[in-house]
């Protein structure tokens, strides 16, 4: 038949995205870091103007923001309206829809001090956006404000300064601003297993007059440090690693620095760190890996043999699991009850670790012919981080099973019995 047309890419459109956040660092000239002595916090507004989104027929309710008429004053939230004509904002549909889709946005607006910020009399106020989504997705923009005056240009033109920052604002009492840079993950943690390939996400856009000219990944674990990945645009090219990939043919031409770790192994747990840099500005985006082994379990013996005068003691390896924390229980059930009866007289190894670095225990449970009943069913249960549901491991008690010589003493004395019944009968007549 004849071949059919491919459906067609949704059409995107530009829409306002506006997001509560909170501003943290003291205003003046909006350079001093957020995390100085007098840092201090106040309500703000993020608006993304003109973002760009997919349009599947999910927009309509979608408006322009307006921005609210009242004249700020040092109390008033501070509203930063950003364009991002030059520079795609990331994840943009899961910050529209954030609300819709149950999640949380959390933003945070703090003053950036960009590597030259104070060349020339008159120089750009900057800031810095970091978004947090609750789907672990996070979000880095640094924002270009309006130039700030000198003080002379101060007295003049004080009606249009903002009261809390001291530099210039519009008409309706907004910063205007422009996305420069923005780099993003879309994991702040990951946890995987033992000997798979993982990719720690991190990518980047800048606007057209900026460029690139350092990649660097970390990792941190225990107190000690050391760096993956190192890359300086216009150098012959990284060293080539065993376990750690990055493709500068990826990095340079779409901004994606993510870093492809092989193999993975207990020693590969830490928090990792995308550290994005460009003449003017640096980003970074800190990664949680984990490493999670599920345990195997095996109860041996699987089948005991009641036996009267003998105590028999089940063991439940655990072998293979990480982290270390383990949950270890025993029930006991036999035919006349309704539910599982939990025991507490287990007893435990202790932990081992072998040369991969996983854990293992062995718990033990001893049953005694004169407390146990039979025929029953004795089940080890192991929960751990790693398992999507405990795992349950069984051993059976059978009931005790008459032996030879028992039975030929029961044969003799019930034929005794009969013998001196039918005897008595017979005298009787």
């Amino acid at each position: 038949g004849p071949a059919q047309a491919p459906t067609p890419a949704p059409p995107f459109r530009r829409v306002d995205i506006a997001l509560g956040c909170s501003y943290v660092g003291e205003g003046v000239r909006g350079l001093l870091r957020a995390f100085s002595a007098s840092a201090s916090e106040h309500p703000a507004t993020l608006v993304l103007r003109g973002v760009l989104v997919r349009d599947v027929g999910n927009l309509d309710d979608v408006t322009e923001y307006k921005v609210p008429q009242e004249n700020p004053d040092s109390s008033s939230p501070i509203v930063f309206e950003a364009s991002a004509q030059s520079v795609s904002i990331p994840h943009a549909e899961a910050l529209l829809h954030a609300d819709c889709d149950g999640e949380e946005v959390t933003c945070e607006m703090s003053p950036y001090s960009s590597q030259r910020a104070g060349e020339g009399p008159s120089h750009a106020s900057w800031f810095m956006a970091t978004l947090r989504l609750s789907s672990g997705i996070s979000i880095a923009l640094v924002l270009r404000g309006p130039h700030c005056s000198s003080q002379e240009e101060e007295k003049e033109h004080d009606a249009t300064l903002h009261p809390k920052l001291r530099i210039p604002m519009s008409k309706e009492g907004t910063l205007l601003t422009t996305v420069e840079f923005q780099s993003s993950s879309r994991n702040t943690s990951l946890r995987t297993h033992l000997g798979s390939s993982v990719t720690l996400d991190c990518r980047f856009a800048l606007a057209p007059s900026s460029s690139l000219s350092f990649l660097e990944w970390r990792r941190q674990h225990r107190g000690s440090g050391r760096s993956l990945f190192r890359y300086q645009v216009g150098s012959t090219g990284p060293a080539p690693q065993p376990k750690v990939h990055v493709d500068v043919g990826d990095l340079l031409g779409s901004g994606d620095a993510s870093l492809s770790l092989q193999g993975v192994s207990v020693e590969d747990e830490g928090t990792y760190i995308c550290l994005v840099s460009t003449p003017l500005h640096q980003a970074q985006h800190i990664i949680q890996l984990r490493v999670a082994e599920p345990p195997r379990v095996h109860v041996i013996p699987a089948v005991v043999s009641f036996e009267r005068d003998v105590m028999t003691t089940l063991s439940c390896k655990i072998t293979g699991y990480y982290p270390l924390d383990v949950s270890v229980s025993w029930t006991q059930k036999s035919p006349e009850d309704d539910t599982e009866i939990p025991l507490s007289n287990a007893r435990f190894s202790s932990h081992r670790q072998s040369q991969d670095g996983t854990y293992s225990i062995t718990s033990y449970l001893s049953i005694s012919s004169a407390t146990a009943r039979a025929p029953a069913t004795y089940s080890c249960h192991v929960s751990h981080m790693a398992l999507a549901e405990p795992i349950s491991v069984s051993a059976h008690l059978k009931a005790p099973e008459q032996t030879g010589s028992e039975g030929l003493v029961g044969s003799f004395i019930a034929t005794v019995i009969f013998i001196v019944v039918l005897f008595i009968v017979l005298r009787r007549r």
